[in-house]
């Protein structure tokens, strides 16, 4: 197992570092620091995405036949790490990462030369609809109808916690097509356009504040046949390998990082403005447990892109990243939150006693606040804990 980079990739790796000096707006880098949510602004999001396209780099996880770059698993992870080190966002992965993989490996030939090029540009932005009430880790439960009638489904249903649904022009939905079977066994994957009449789509306000994720109603909307990936009732196979892509698709400990000092940031403006901050060291001691619990991370990171390098891929061990990157994350919003103390109820941030920069004020608690979800999303911690109990420790 080599952790090293050979020099054509450190070489590569200087590559992309200037690019990004060069081409990453400043305003992007702000947006991208300011912002609270799972995903920046969908404007931030299209603006950066047309930068990468007009390079070629947009997406590096695609072949080269698609618009791929034909990089090596180390220049991905290199790449990664130089965006989050930049501070550039991290594009909307519905479409480019998690439908286009679908697409490319179920898709007709029809969808994929229509589908992913509108992918790539931004034309067609995405959402996914997998959620229901009633049914979020058990997602084979799901109920949202889609009875054929002619060459058309009539959907009647709803989806929920669907992520820029309202700011989506198509969602990719698992509809029930047969409920006279095992439920896996009648699920079909459906392409839907959102303008289509009979959809609905209502905000969810979360409790940091953001209008992030929604619930949209379909009630007797008609979706041709034509729409469907792949087989009827044969859904529940490509939302599995979906699932590969939005829970193991990359590399985090940059991200994390780069969140750290961000955290670090925030503790010396406020140790400026006030010599007494953590007096006894009580936080600076926190700060130096997520410093030891990152660089094994980050090591583990590199033993996982040695493997995958070789030909392997990272199996179980996607559960125990996600596991990992979670509390992580939520440990250093956390930490943000003690150190800004009670200036994180400050009202106008703009009026704030402690001297400490706006932005700080203003994004901390929802980014701490919007973090909490990271417990559920892309499969709960509950059930990443038995995929380890059952495929590492034999359980």
């Amino acid at each position: 197992m080599d952790l090293s980079f050979s020099p054509e990739e450190l070489q590569f790796q200087q590559e992309v570092r200037a690019f990004l000096a060069e081409n990453l707006p400043e305003h992007i880098v702000t947006a991208t620091q300011n912002n609270s949510s799972v995903f920046v602004e969908k404007e931030i999001a299209l603006e950066w995405q047309a930068i990468l396209v007009e390079k070629g780099w947009a997406v590096p996880q695609w072949p080269q036949e698609h618009g791929g770059t034909g990089w090596t698993a180390t220049q991905k992870y290199l790449f990664s790490k130089e965006c989050y080190h930049a501070g550039a966002p991290m594009l909307i992965p519905l479409g480019l990462l998690m439908l286009a993989p679908v697409i490319m490996a179920f898709g007709s030939d029809e969808q994929k030369a229509e589908l992913l090029p509108k992918i790539l540009s931004g034309e067609h932005y995405w959402c996914q609809g997998y959620s229901e009430p009633g049914s979020g880790s058990d997602l084979a439960s799901l109920k949202l109808r889609a009875d054929a009638d002619g060459e058309d489904y009539i959907l009647n249903g709803s989806k929920i916690w669907t992520t820029h649904a309202h700011l989506a022009d198509h969602i990719f939905c698992l509809v029930r097509t047969d409920s006279q079977c095992k439920p896996q066994h009648g699920i079909s994957f459906l392409l839907v356009d959102m303008a289509t009449p009979g959809i609905t789509v209502d905000p969810i306000i979360t409790m940091a504040g953001d209008h992030e994720v929604n619930q949209v109603f379909f009630d007797n909307v008609r979706v041709p046949q034509r729409n469907r990936i792949g087989e009827e009732n044969k859904g529940w196979t490509y939302a599995k390998y979906l699932l590969e892509f939005e829970r193991g698709g990359g590399f985090n400990g940059d991200r994390i990082r780069h969140e750290l000092n961000h955290l670090k940031a925030l503790m010396d403006s406020t140790r400026t403005h006030n010599p007494d901050f953590d007096a006894r060291g009580a936080i600076a001691n926190k700060v130096a447990r997520l410093e030891i619990d990152l660089k094994a991370l980050e090591i583990t990171e590199l033993r996982i892109l040695s493997a995958i390098s070789e030909g392997g891929n990272p199996g179980k061990e996607s559960s125990i990243m996600k596991l990992t990157y979670t509390r992580l994350e939520q440990a250093v919003t956390e930490l943000a939150v003690e150190v800004i103390g009670y200036q994180g109820i400050v009202m106008n941030p703009q009026e704030n006693s402690s001297g400490l920069r706006p932005d700080y004020i203003s994004s901390v608690v929802p980014r701490y606040l919007n973090s909490r979800a990271a417990s559920i999303f892309g499969g709960s911690q509950e059930v990443q804990r038995n995929i380890v109990a059952k495929l590492v420790l034999g359980l």
